[in-house]
């Protein structure tokens, strides 16, 4: 494979992307990153079985600076991950920073039922023992329990020989800003200005703006109108399908999707939002149906903060797993949340939103 300037060019020349200057600005240090990880000795490795028990733990090595890649939303950096993965001529992962922390939880209550006394290690290890490459795309930490972990976990993956590439709608400093025991958090920005390189994707062109739509998929206001709208799609995906519940289980639990037909589910916005759902259930409903229709989105404020940081998780999972989504909601995208504590997280929500309308959203999944 090419470096990712050789990648993007290619893709430039077949036309399936504009060359936009504020990207091109910033693939000499992607490009970097991918010489410094070929030219770097690689990490002694270990069995899995050792790994798996975090014994045997090679000496730390010194890893090649990684890239901490912020901007605005719709700037392109979530294709200049895709590209990044696809240059990388060694073990690498990309994976969207929630999935991530959803398995590395995962990997710490393993830790705790095997009685280990450094619960993050033994996982950051098993981590190490796979990739040389980690591409995270929308690091946020908005989780209390993995703002307390993330520090630690990046610490022994660097210790590793694991280079570490992420982007960020936000500065380092500006990371689970406000968050409770922040104090406990300012290390790990300290870590990221260390061990990364920091550079702004600074571009003016929100790229997912402007997109050729299909056949309508969002009506506002979510009145009568709306509903029989999304009764007629809904009996044309379905074949005029009744729907059933679908129990989706998730760890040993499970929550229902209200209407369930030929890989069509359907709810409204408070059967998914306004229940304790989180990103396991989330991910585990986007690997569930190919197309999610959500009745009544209401404006978004401080008044239902939890729920609308729900729907953000929610928008996140079926945004990676390419699930076409049709909503009725109380105003356009932009419109639903304009002020208060997580507007700003919302702006890339929005975008998602608007870039999810488009007529080929979705096609190759499944």
């Amino acid at each position: 494979m090419g470096k990712v300037g050789d990648l993007y060019r290619q893709r430039v020349a077949d036309g399936r992307i504009e060359a936009d200057p504020a990207q091109l600005s910033v693939l000499p240090h992607l490009d970097r990153v991918l010489d410094d990880i070929s030219a770097a000795p690689p990490p002694e490795k270990r069995s899995a079985w050792r790994a798996f028990l975090g014994v045997g733990s090679p000496p730390p090595v010194a890893a090649p600076k990684g890239l901490y890649l912020w901007g605005g939303v719709g700037r392109g950096k979530s294709m200049l991950m895709d590209l990044m993965a696809e240059a990388a001529t060694v073990p690498a992962r990309r994976v969207h920073f929630h999935e991530f922390m959803q398995e590395i939880q995962a990997g710490l209550n393993r830790a705790r039922q095997r009685g280990d006394q450094d619960t993050v290690r033994p996982v950051a290890l098993e981590v190490a023992a796979a990739v040389r490459l980690l591409c995270f795309d929308e690091m946020q930490i908005t989780d209390i329990a993995d703002a307390m972990i993330v520090g630690r976990l990046f610490q022994v993956l660097l210790e590793q020989g694991v280079v570490i590439v992420t982007t960020s709608n936000r500065a380092p400093e500006d990371l689970y800003k406000h968050g409770l025991n922040r104090q406990l958090f300012l290390p790990f920005i300290a870590l990221i200005r260390q061990r990364m390189e920091v550079v702004c994707l600074d571009s003016p062109v929100d790229h997912r703006q402007g997109r050729a739509s299909g056949g309508q998929v969002w009506f506002c206001p979510a009145d009568a109108a709306a509903k029989a709208a999304m009764d007629a799609i809904w009996s044309d995906l379905t074949g005029d399908a009744a729907g059933e519940p679908r129990r989706i289980e998730v760890g040993g639990r499970s929550f229902t999707l209200p209407l369930f037909a030929d890989g069509v589910g359907r709810s409204g916005f408070w059967d998914l939002c306004g229940k304790p759902l989180g990103p396991a259930d989330y991910l585990a409903l986007s690997r569930t149906v190919r197309v999610l229709m959500i009745d009544g989105i209401p404006r978004l404020s401080a008044s239902n903060y939890n729920e609308a940081k729900r729907f953000v998780t929610l928008i996140d999972a079926l945004y990676e797993a390419k699930v076409r989504l049709i909503a009725s909601g109380a105003d356009q995208p932009e419109q639903l949340y304009n002020e208060g504590e997580g507007s700003f997280e919302f702006e890339r929500t929005a975008s998602r939103l608007r870039e999810m309308q488009d007529a080929d959203w979705g096609q190759d999944k499944g």
